[in-house]
């Protein structure tokens, strides 16, 4: 047969099954897991990520770091040459690397399942796939690294799921006239996945394109689910799959669909020397919103070059563990709600118990809005008696404050009746919360990084600046002359050095309150001020400042 001729009989094939399959109904069973199947996911809550390939001999991110072009995103940035980046796999020999000590480590972190990334945009697979060479059996470790984590946790108890990018930068025929040819192999590779590796319960796609026509989606879909039928996937290939994935910022309240943040612990997804690695608190405060805002924690770690996972990553992961052995049960198996606090915290629960998570408390004591619901008994799950007083009017918590934990006080209120009957409601003691901002510059004047994220009472949210800026002024109306006496500023990224905040009096902007760094998170008091117009007048940042809050409230 003329190679051209078959080539457009492909074609035609591919575009066939693409309308075919547009013409199924939203409801069918291949777009969407069923209820029963998702009810392990949400109960766990809390899982390992892995990005790992031989460009951990670099050190640097994983195919982002790999030069040239991309031919589906237009910044070919890549400090590494292809031609360099492409053959790092014939040095690639993580001769430390044991998948049963992965499956511990994950264990004993507290998860409950481990997504591996099988192959990443630079197109190596970690797995030994019969349709490429450009794949881990080939290099000097020569063993398939896929099979051996699918063994181990299924030999664990921990459940499976494949990382899988759509994009492949590496593959000849990706985004080209011969992309349909793609597409097969794209649909080849699933197949393996699905059918040599024994039970997976997740496909977690990672695509460049939010158009299923560019990978054939509900044809891919239907195989897989015919395939593994009780697995889970994720909507990163142009279909809504059945859970969203925020990256790199926890999600916003959200019962109505399942959703999972992915995370890393550290700056870098791949694994980079000496890189940052997030404190404890940090760590387990992200899984509690998570939680709290009815969500998972997709965690990851970047493990070695040798095929270890880094021994400071390790470490931490054990202490979110040990906490998870104290406090777990507030955390599996319960939903999000019903009181949504914003940067204070928030909830979690479970039959008739609800657990308070307190991350920041008031000075005095944290007041929560009415609920529909009784409270027959209360105590501290972290220590020290609590007093909790309920009223037409609304709820409020105390605890001493020697008694408060720095990382999450939990406080268990048991109901008269079951908690899930209660509509979520929200609780914010932030003067600025929902109102009007300005600001003087907007990173490349993006709605996703406007001043009115600095003020939604969500610290996954920020306002961002554009590169290169080191002054910034932030303003809130308040809406008429408001009083307060403090203030809590958080930092996305440490990059300022000097500021101020001000308020208008007529015409002119005065100063309350200086300072130098911000960080995380930084509490000001100060004396009572008076005033509708308040701003945060950045003088001084090594590079465009970014701010997730500016909070004020009165003592």
């Amino acid at each position: 047969m003329d190679m051209r001729m078959g080539r457009w009989i492909r074609l035609a094939a591919v575009m066939l099954a693409v309308f075919a399959a547009g013409a199924f109904a939203a409801d069918e069973d291949y777009l969407k897991a069923k209820p029963a199947d998702l009810q392990w996911w949400q109960d766990a809550r809390f899982g390992l990520f892995v990005h790992w390939g031989p460009v951990s001999l670099k050190g640097t991110e994983i195919s982002w770091s790999r030069g040239g072009n991309r031919k589906d995103y237009p910044d070919p940035s890549g400090k590494i040459p292809v031609e360099e980046y492409d053959n790092l796999y014939k040095q690639f020999n993580p001769t430390k690397f044991d998948a049963r000590k992965w499956v511990e480590i994950a264990k004993s972190a507290g998860m409950k399942y481990l997504v591996f990334t099988t192959k990443h945009h630079d197109g190596f697979c970690e797995f030994d796939s019969k349709l490429t060479d450009y794949k881990i059996t080939n290099s000097p470790f020569k063993r398939d690294i896929v099979a051996e984590i699918a063994k181990a946790c299924h030999a664990g108890g921990l459940r499976l799921g494949f990382y899988y990018s759509p994009a492949d930068w590496h593959h000849p025929d990706y985004r080209t006239a011969n992309h349909p040819r793609y597409i097969e192999y794209l649909h080849g590779q699933l197949r393996e996945l699905c059918t040599n590796y024994g039970k997976v319960d997740i496909i977690w796609f990672d695509s460049l394109s939010g158009d299923p026509k560019l990978w054939d989606s509900p044809t891919m879909f239907k195989f897989i689910r015919e395939l593994q039928p009780h697995i889970l996937i994720n909507p990163r290939a142009g279909l809504p799959g059945d859970f969203d994935t925020p990256e790199q910022e926890v999600g916003k309240f959200q019962n109505t669909r399942p959703w999972e943040s992915c995370i890393t612990i550290g700056d870098q997804w791949a694994y980079r020397p000496n890189d940052n690695v997030k404190s404890m608190q940090q760590c387990v405060q992200t899984l509690v919103r998570c939680a709290c805002g009815d969500g998972n924690l997709l965690f990851n770690v970047g493990p070695m070059p040798t095929g270890e996972i880094e021994p400071r990553q390790v470490e931490r992961l054990k202490e979110m563990g040990q906490w998870l052995r104290k406090h777990g049960k507030t955390i599996y198996g319960t939903r999000g709600g019903p009181f949504i606090l914003g940067s204070r915290g928030g909830s979690t629960y479970s039959g008739d118990t609800v657990y308070l998570h307190i991350l920041d408390w008031p000075e005095d004591a944290l007041s929560l809005p009415p609920i529909g619901a009784k409270i027959v008994s209360f105590r501290s799950l972290t220590g020290g008696k609590a007093e909790v007083k309920q009223t037409a009017s609304g709820i409020e918590v105390s605890l001493p404050e020697k008694d408060r934990d720095p990382i999450d006080t939990i406080i268990a209120l048991k109901l008269d009746g079951p908690a899930s009957k209660i509509e979520p409601v929200r609780s914010s003691l932030s003067l600025t919360s929902g109102k009007k901002a300005t600001a003087s510059n907007v990173y490349q004047k993006s709605g996703d990084f406007g001043p009115s994220k600095a003020v939604d009472d969500d610290f996954t949210t920020r306002w961002a600046t554009d590169s290169g800026v080191q002054a910034a002024w932030l303003e809130v109306d308040l809406g008429s002359a408001t009083t307060f006496d403090r203030a809590l500023i958080s930092e996305a990224i440490d990059r300022v050095q000097e500021f101020e905040l001000q308020c208008r009096e007529g015409e002119e902007w005065k100063t309350f309150a200086r300072g130098t760094t911000i960080g995380n998170k930084l509490n000001l008091k100060f004396e009572p001020v008076t005033a509708r117009f308040v701003r945060l007048n950045i003088l001084k940042a090594t590079d465009g400042p970014t701010i997730s809050e500016l909070q004020l409230a009165k003592s």
